[in-house]
C-alpha cells in the first residue's frame, strides 16, 4: 500500500460505491469515504500517460494480481483485461486517446481452460440426493428443495430460477410438465440499481428482453413444484421462490443452505473436495445427463440457454459421446 493511503476496505468501498457508480441516486459521502476520493484523484494515472508502454504494462502487470499480492486465475485476469480495453476505447470515443495503448503492448492474456471438471460435478445419484438432502436442513431448505431441483431437472441457472413464476410453469397432475423461461433477475447491489431494488429483472442472458425458451421437466420435478406451490403458494409477483423475509432470494441465502445441503449429502471425504462445492453445479449435471441420455446437442444447448458452439466449448468430452458421467 502507498504511503498515506486509505485503508484498503475503505479505498475499495469508494471507488465501487462512488468513483464508479453513476445511478444518480447516490448519498453524500462520509468524511472518510471524501477523503479516500481525493486521494484517488491525486494518485491516478492521467489518462494522457497511458501511452507509455511502462505505464501500461505496469497496469497489466497489476490485473494479474488478487488484492492479496498473489497471482488470480487466469479466468479473472482476461476478464479485467477485457474492462481495460473497454475503458480505453471508451477514451477514444471521448477523444481522451488517438488510439488504443492495448494494441502496442506485447502481452497476452493467459490461455484458460473452460472445459469443466467433470470430477467435481455430481453424479445423477449425488443430484438427486442432495436435492432430497435440502429437506432435512430446517425450513429454508424445505423451501429451496426445489429451487435446487430446478438447476438439475430443467438446467436453469440461478437468477432464472429466482425469476422463475407460477404462470411459466405447466405442471399437471401426472407426466412430464413445461417451463416457460422469460426472464432472470441477478443480484446487482441496490446501489446499481435504477430503481434501487437489489435485483434488477433482465430479459435471458445474452438474448434479447422478450426472448423465452421452453424446458421440459420430468414427472420428478413437477411433483416437486406442485408440492412446492401447495405449500408456500407465491412471492411478489407471482415467483415461486423468495427470500426469508420476502422479496427475490438471496444469493447469500441459498448459498449458506448449499453449504448445509453438502454437509448433509456427501461423505466427510467427499465434502472436502471441491465436488458440488457450489449449487451451479447441478446445472452441469443435469446439462451432462441431458447428453449421455443421447439428447441432441442442438436441443441441449437451445434448453440450456447458449449456443452450440458454447457447450462444445464446455462440455467436449461429454457432448461428443468419449466420457460418461461417473455413477460413484
Amino acid at each position: 500500500m502507498l504511503e498515506g493511503a486509505p485503508p484498503a476496505r475503505v479505498l475499495r468501498r469508494a471507488l465501487t460505491g462512488w468513483a464508479f457508480n453513476f445511478s444518480g441516486r447516490l448519498p453524500e459521502p462520509s468524511e472518510e469515504i471524501a477523503a479516500a476520493l481525493a486521494w484517488i484523484e491525486r494518485k491516478s494515472v492521467p489518462i494522457s500517460e497511458l501511452e507509455d508502454s511502462d505505464t501500461m504494462r505496469a497496469g497489466l502487470t497489476a490485473l494479474t494480481l488478487q488484492l492479496n499480492g498473489k497471482p488470480a486465475a487466469a479466468n479473472t485476469i482476461r476478464r479485467k483485461r477485457m474492462v481495460l480495453n473497454n475503458c480505453l476505447r471508451y477514451a477514444i470515443e471521448r477523444r481522451q486517446l488517438a488510439a488504443n495503448p492495448l494494441q502496442f503492448i506485447d502481452w497476452a492474456p493467459p490461455q484458460t481452460d473452460d472445459e469443466i471438471d467433470w470430477r467435481y460435478v455430481p453424479n445423477p445419484q449425488q443430484a438427486r440426493e442432495l436435492i432430497a438432502a435440502a429437506q432435512t436442513v430446517g425450513a429454508r431448505g424445505r423451501h429451496l428443495a426445489a429451487f435446487f431441483a430446478c438447476m438439475y431437472y430443467a438446467g436453469m441457472r440461478p437468477a432464472e430460477v429466482m425469476d422463475l413464476r407460477k404462470r411459466d410453469c405447466t405442471l399437471p397432475e401426472s407426466g412430464w410438465g413445461l417451463l416457460l423461461l422469460a426472464g432472470s433477475s441477478p443480484r446487482a447491489g441496490s446501489i446499481w440499481t435504477d430503481d434501487g431494488k437489489s435485483h434488477e429483472e433482465r430479459g435471458l442472458k445474452r438474448r434479447a428482453r422478450k426472448t423465452t425458451r421452453d424446458v421440459p421437466i420430468p414427472p420428478v420435478l413437477v411433483a416437486l413444484l406442485r408440492a412446492h406451490l401447495a405449500t408456500y403458494g407465491v412471492g411478489t409477483g407471482g415467483r415461486l421462490f423468495r427470500a426469508s423475509e420476502g422479496g427475490v432470494v438471496l444469493t447469500k441465502d441459498y448459498a449458506a443452505v448449499w453449504k448445509a445441503v453438502r454437509t448433509a449429502a456427501l461423505t466427510e471425504e467427499q465434502a472436502g473436495t471441491p465436488l458440488a462445492d457450489v449449487p451451479y453445479a447441478l446445472r452441469h449435471a443435469g446439462v451432462s445427463l441431458w447428453l449421455v441420455s443421447g439428447v441432441d446437442p442442438t436441443e441441449v444447448a437451445r434448453r440450456a440457454g447458449h449456443s452450440v458452439a458454447v457447450l462444445y466449448r464446455f462440455t467436449p468430452r461429454c457432448s461428443t459421446g468419449s466420457a460418461t458421467r461417473p455413477t460413484t
